[in-house]
């Protein structure tokens, strides 16, 4: 009897493979047969295998050194996660795990099919399918908005971050738009470090949509977090994620496929913005990348076409990718907050290149919104991902507010921030 391949169990789960068709895993060749398991069709030992059984047997020893109370504390836990939801021909594939165990629904066109969200809010077969055709977008100016407001690296966090949205008239209590005609955006880093961030995803999914129906806009920066899982680094994810992918059978990146109502959004999303005067970016602008002279719309092309969702070799000979998802790049670059050598010119030839005047940035934790080079860059991580309460930054008619988790305001501050470590 064949058994489930780890490579591929998350096409099988997907409902990607078809009896009698073949996948290539890395050393062993699998087909599916009519039981819907893997079996192999040809072994080739390589090195690789050596590592991987290398790799198992650290992996045993370590294991043996985790505290005993540590290792209950994981197997006793109760974890509820999902949906994720696969796009599959016409029909919309959901599964999600309750108390541990897996589930699994169908959404089928002609239906009043509906499935529901963790906030709650029910989502249904139309709005989800609008997915299918969902590309890259490189409209990045917006012009002439009253009311911004801004979050970034929240970090799976997600009460901390529906505390703000409520407390700063974002959103209602049933969690719903409430912002009007006004941007709200979404400054990178939902991905990794806490547990709810499948909470964090749906619900900006489906707040994107409502904004968009009042006339206002939610606006998803990509970060390097973002990045790094669509890639399958997953370093810095919660330990429940490595419990869903055991319920699941699926590999953590492969729940945000292509295939995928959330991954194919997420690959569609930009990595530089600008809304009035305003240059927003998840981490900030290098001079190396002023040097290299790339617009916005180059940068987001680059990004969708080339970065999001794929492998980057440390030796890859394409230098735009290179620099892009490299520490220079916008995704990663700490240097506004870190380069003692970085000038006020320096930051006034970024504002000129992109015809701004400030930059809005997150990424690097602060304890406090950061304005640095006389206000023309403003930091606005605040260490939420981090069990932080933070705060948000506000934009009314021309003036900037920081928005404490209260819904009071206050000024910004002259002085330089602390980086939290």
């Amino acid at each position: 009897m064949g058994i489930p391949a780890p490579g591929i169990r998350s096409r099988l789960i997907a409902g990607a493979l078809k009896p009698g068709e073949q996948c290539h895993g890395r050393s062993v060749i699998f087909s599916v047969n009519n039981t819907g398991l893997a079996t192999p069709d040809h072994l080739i030992v390589q090195d690789a295998m050596k590592k991987q059984v290398l790799f198992l047997a650290f992996f045993l020893i370590l294991s043996l050194k985790v505290p005993a109370a540590f290792q209950a504390g994981i197997s006793d836990s109760v974890i509820n996660d999902g949906p994720y939801i696969f796009l599959t021909g016409d029909t919309i594939r959901v599964i999600r795990i309750e108390n541990n165990q897996l589930r699994e629904d169908y959404l089928l066109p002609g239906k009043q099919a509906e499935t529901i969200l963790p906030s709650g809010q029910s989502i249904g077969y139309k709005e989800l399918s609008k997915v299918h055709d969902m590309k890259p977008r490189y409209r990045h100016r917006y012009n002439r908005i009253d009311s911004i407001a801004v979050i970034s690296d929240v970090h799976g966090h997600y009460d901390t971050y529906l505390d703000h949205l409520l407390a700063n008239g974002i959103i209602d209590k049933d969690l719903n738009w409430n912002f009007g005609k006004g941007h709200l955006v979404f400054l990178g880093d939902a991905f990794d470090r806490g547990d709810q961030v499948t909470e964090i995803l749906w619900h900006l999914f489906k707040l994107e949509g409502q904004a968009a129906k009042n006339g206002g806009m939610v606006h998803f920066i990509l970060g390097n977090h973002e990045s790094m899982v669509l890639a399958g680094d997953l370093r810095y994810i919660h330990e429940k994620y490595r419990q869903v992918e055991a319920i699941s059978g699926a590999d953590y990146t492969d729940l945000y496929s292509g295939i995928t109502v959330l991954g194919r959004w997420l690959r569609s999303k930009p990595a530089m913005i600008t809304i009035n005067n305003i240059l927003f970016v998840h981490a900030g602008v290098s001079p190396q990348l002023l040097r290299k002279g790339l617009k916005i719309k180059q940068v987001n092309q680059i990004f969708a076409e080339r970065i999001i969702g794929k492998e980057i070799s440390f030796h890859t000979e394409d230098e735009d990718v290179k620099l892009l998802s490299g520490n220079e790049g916008p995704l990663w670059y700490r240097g506004f907050f870190t380069d003692t050598t970085l000038t006020e010119e320096n930051v006034n030839a970024i504002l000129d290149f992109y015809g701004k005047e400030l930059i809005v940035v997150g990424h690097t934790p602060q304890k406090n919104i950061t304005t640095l080079f006389d206000k023309k860059v403003i930091g606005v991580d605040t260490g939420i991902g981090y069990g932080q309460p933070g705060y948000m930054l506000i934009y009314k008619e021309g003036s900037l507010f920081r928005g404490h988790i209260s819904g009071a305001r206050g000024g910004l501050s002259d002085q330089p921030g602390t980086v939290i470590r």
